[in-house]
């Protein structure tokens, strides 16, 4: 487990679903991972956010979908010191603005962004998960993209992020790395300043998309637990030593990566 009460420039640092039906489905994860959620109005007139709390710390947002939302799909929002520079950044590199107009929480601005590829990623300047890498909690993001060189050539850009190739079952993987970043948990198997990895997409042809991970317990539990809420599974627990992984899916088809630790195996 760990605790975080600010992240760097250029870090991940916060995940979120938007939907429809912000109120159902913030019950559904609630549900699913034991969150305590706390309600917060968007705005004076907008539309009420949702924040997954474990011991108090927020963990993960739900809120309502912008019209740019065509598939349900949770986002990965990187911490920036300017959004508008950073917006500005990321259309110079061949990105684009995908919707300035989310639910300002605490009057902070959230912003969503495509890189070349079309996969969808938020930024924002306060708003942090403080307890990560631990059941029910992020662990980390994955950028699944055909065109991995381009993707380097964005990010590396945009956020300073580096890579370094690793080899997961015959699949050329790639680490993101920030540098001067600390973080993770002292007994993973990764440098501590990876922040994110990237994954090659199994049908090139499918849209480039960052997807989020969660560590749970059993992922054999919560995936039945899925199904008996109303959800889905996507692909059944199976081992990828030295975890236990699965996705599941909410009752709009969103996924989440679920991984049992090691150590409760």
């Amino acid at each position: 487990m760990s605790e975080r009460d600010d992240y760097p420039a250029g870090a991940p640092c916060w995940v979120d679903a938007l939907r429809a039906d912000p109120k159902a489905t913030a019950a559904f994860w609630a549900e699913l991972f034991g969150w305590e959620l706390e309600e917060r109005p968007g705005s004076d007139t907008g539309p009420t956010y949702y924040v997954g709390r474990l011991h108090g710390r927020a963990v993960a947002g739900v809120g309502s979908a912008p019209a740019t939302e065509v598939t349900p799909h949770w986002k990965t929002y990187m911490r920036v010191d300017d959004v508008d520079a950073t917006t500005a950044a990321a259309i110079r590199a061949g990105g684009r603005l995908v919707d300035d107009g989310l639910t300002s929480i605490d009057d902070e601005r959230r912003v969503l962004l495509a890189d070349p590829a079309g996969a969808v990623f938020g930024i924002n300047q306060r708003l942090g998960a403080h307890r990560v890498n631990e059941p029910g909690a992020w662990s980390m993001s994955m950028l699944n993209t055909a065109d991995a060189k381009t993707a380097a050539d964005f990010y590396g850009t945009l956020f300073g992020w580096t890579t370094s190739s690793f080899d997961v079952g015959g699949i050329d993987m790639t680490m993101w790395h920030l540098p001067g970043y600390f973080g993770g948990e002292p007994s993973q198997p990764v440098p501590r300043d990876v922040i994110a990895v990237m994954a090659p997409l199994a049908d090139a042809n499918a849209p480039a998309r960052w997807d989020v991970n969660f560590w749970v317990h059993d992922a054999d539990a919560v995936s039945a637990k899925a199904e008996a809420l109303g959800g889905s599974v996507i692909s059944p627990p199976a081992d990828q030593p030295p975890f236990r992984e699965a996705v599941v899916a909410d009752p709009d088809g969103a996924p989440i990566a679920i991984t049992q630790l090691s150590l409760d195996k």
